[in-house]
């Protein structure tokens, strides 16, 4: 038998550690006694700290309870099945409350578990009894409308003397001699995590009833990969390069959590020769994962990840006694935002590519001549038509729509037209759209003239009147001398 199963607490007095948060919690229950209904409890911190032994021990003050992990059953039917109704009708024991326990309640995510938080908030607002939630990130998104409607209390790891002393308690009643020395080794190594700890004793137990230091010495710290949210908390509010060594030990890409230092170095700092400081040690972590990549030799990561966290951390005088919160990096809201941009032009490059044979690049590299081409409106719906681009797609040149007498005009226009002529005029205007440059631009002498030639298309609006067009001036160089200019031009913090 496991001895976490076999010595886990009875009693709220038995558990370990949390001695403030259980007073709020023996609170809650008494309110629920007494007949005065309480909002649910969110139990939120690290595995193995007692979330769920502290729920199986206050069910024991309710005449019945419900237990789901929310992981397992995550979707809107499935939790309305397991626990919907059980929340509003009565107990099987009369008009007693009974407890509904759900655990890992931040397990529920991705396309799968659609409709889950929305369930679980359902629930809570209609329920009729207890309800004790429970949660390992306090920070994450699935929490962000549940935290709102429950008595949210943090749970905090133990300390490894509290730990230490409840491992003496389990070694005298199994009969093993343990030197105290042993045990405080075993809790330290634990990281707060009580079930850990015990777990470590069983197993270096089973192989001999006396245990000194030698025994646990070798023991490998307990694997306490932080959230990215705490290893930011760590970078930011820590001056002690080991604490700050063991935040960073963190499984995200690293250059994710470069992002989230960045974008929250001021918001802690707020000294500007701090900041500064800071994100110089930002671009040397940048240079090095940029090395990385180019070289594919990852072991530059480990000097990235010491400019970030270390760098970071010292270069503030002090720590800043405040609370700050967290906040997601703005490029990925503005890569979000610009997302609907970035497919429009990908679209229209790839048509591009395909009617002229040019690469995408090359392609997106003419859009501000086309910018210029699009103003006359017979030529517009010309390379639309040619292109085959949509309404978005021609809106990305020109803000008005092509008239519609002019798309009626020209429809008509190419209806007349023999097959071989229709394809001779497309000819034209690929090469028409290729052979653009700066040059012949400058040239354009008068606002009463496109700066192209356009042949078999009159420049006449409806009006009678020219259409004008702004042409910027230009240098007098070719499109390969211009193009190779920008080539030269395009080097990268990451170029060696």
């Amino acid at each position: 038998m496991l001895w976490t199963d076999k010595y886990r607490p009875q009693q709220l007095s038995q558990v370990v550690g949390n001695k403030k948060e259980i007073k709020i919690i023996q609170e809650w229950v008494k309110n629920w006694k007494e007949g005065n209904p309480q909002i649910p409890l969110l139990l939120v911190g690290p595995p193995g700290i007692g979330k769920t032994t502290l729920a199986l021990i206050i069910a024991k003050e309710f005449s019945e309870y419900i237990e789901l992990n929310a992981s397992d059953k995550r979707s809107q039917d499935a939790i309305k099945a397991t626990i919907g109704e059980s929340s509003s009708s009565k107990s099987l024991f009369g008009d007693d409350y009974k407890l509904i326990i759900m655990d890992e309640v931040d397990g529920i995510h991705g396309t799968n578990d659609r409709g889950g938080v929305k369930a679980i908030g359902e629930i809570i607002k209609n329920s009729r009894h207890p309800m004790i939630l429970i949660a390992n990130d306090f920070y994450s998104k699935r929490l962000q409308s549940i935290k709102p409607k429950c008595q949210v209390i943090k749970m905090k790891k133990s300390r490894w003397n509290s730990i230490s002393a409840l491992l003496r308690k389990i070694a005298q009643a199994e009969g093993v001699e343990v030197e105290p020395a042993a045990l405080k080794e075993i809790a330290t190594k634990s990281q707060g995590d009580v079930r850990s700890a015990i777990n470590t004793l069983q197993a270096l137990s089973d192989k001999d009833k006396v245990l000194d230091v030698s025994d646990v010495e070798n023991l490998v710290t307990k694997d306490t990969r932080s959230d990215i949210f705490n290893a930011i908390t760590g970078v930011l509010k820590s001056k002690t390069p080991a604490h700050v060594k063991e935040a960073m030990w963190i499984e995200e890409d690293p250059t994710l959590v470069m992002e989230y230092i960045a974008e929250n170095i001021p918001r802690e700092y707020k000294k500007t020769d701090e900041i500064k400081k800071a994100y110089d040690y930002i671009s040397k972590a940048d240079l090095y994962f940029g090395r990385a990549r180019s070289s594919r030799n990852y072991g530059y990561w480990k000097y990235a990840s010491d400019f970030m966290g270390i760098g970071v951390s010292n270069s503030k005088h002090e720590t800043y006694k405040k609370f700050t919160k967290i906040q997601t990096p703005t490029i990925f809201t503005t890569m979000s935002r610009n997302r609907g941009k970035r497919n429009l032009r990908d679209n229209i490059a790839e048509k591009m590519s395909k009617k002229m044979h040019v690469s995408s690049s090359v392609a997106v590299s003419m859009f501000p001549y086309l910018e210029i081409m699009f103003k006359n409106n017979e030529l517009a719906w010309e390379i639309s038509d040619f292109l085959d681009l949509d309404e978005n797609e021609i809106k990305r040149f020109r803000s008005r729509k092509i008239p519609k007498k002019v798309i009626e005009k020209m429809e008509k226009r190419k209806a007349e037209m023999h097959v071989e002529e229709r394809d001779r005029r497309a000819e034209e205007l690929k090469n028409q759209m290729m052979n653009v440059i700066p040059e012949e631009i400058e040239e354009t002498s008068s606002d009463d003239e496109l700066p192209f030639e356009i042949p078999g298309i009159s420049t006449e609006k409806e009006t009678g009147e020219v259409e004008e067009v702004e042409v910027e001036e230009n240098d007098e160089e070719t499109v390969e001398e211009t193009e190779k200019k920008k080539t030269d031009k395009q080097t990268t913090l990451f170029n060696f």
